[in-house]
């Protein structure tokens, strides 16, 4: 799934704006969005309980087609929570921007999405997976324990400026 350009937006009109800058002249463009992710080493998975409690957990993030992707072990808490309810937010911080990207998040599956997520994995931080039988194994550890990828599709998303005042939403199409 490819997530097309977002619509961006003043994230607050003249009515609500103090102390935020209502200039269009400071939004902020995806592509900055998209580099932050795509920098960030980590970044923070937040995910609903069964219960409705919220839940967030460090992840590390890569990019396939411009849609974050993170790993997770099927019997983790943020997976299990996941396979309940796929409403997922990320949130990342850069020296320039601080990110918030609202989602859903659905397990990625079939050989070829695997290996371009896997690679990603490889190319970013080394770390290897093997595909087998469709799933996902890190053969590193003792016992090459299962993993799952999931990819967080962005439904909106905010990006606030290193300024404080600067405060930019994206709205996206899903195609």
């Amino acid at each position: 799934m490819r997530v097309d350009t977002p619509v961006a937006e003043l994230l607050f009109g003249q009515e609500d704006a103090t102390p935020f800058n209502t200039d269009v002249a400071t939004l902020k463009p995806w592509s900055q969005a998209l580099a932050c992710l795509d920098s960030a080493h980590k970044c923070w998975l937040s995910t609903v309980g069964p219960d409705g409690r919220p839940h967030a957990a460090p992840v590390m993030p890569v990019l396939v087609d411009g849609v974050p992707c993170i790993a997770s072990r099927p019997s983790s808490r943020k997976s299990r929570n996941l396979a309940g309810n796929p409403r997922a937010v990320i949130t990342v911080s850069s020296d320039s921007l601080d990110l918030v990207v609202s989602g859903e998040a659905h397990q990625v599956s079939g050989e070829t999405a695997l290996r371009r997520v896997a690679a990603a994995f490889a190319t970013k931080y080394g770390w290897t997976f093997a595909i087998r039988d469709g799933r996902v194994h890190d053969e590193s550890l003792p016992g090459s324990p299962r993993y799952a990828f999931y990819k967080v599709s962005p439904v909106r998303a905010f990006g606030y400026g290193a300024d404080g005042l600067t405060a930019t939403r994206w709205r996206f199409n899903r195609t």
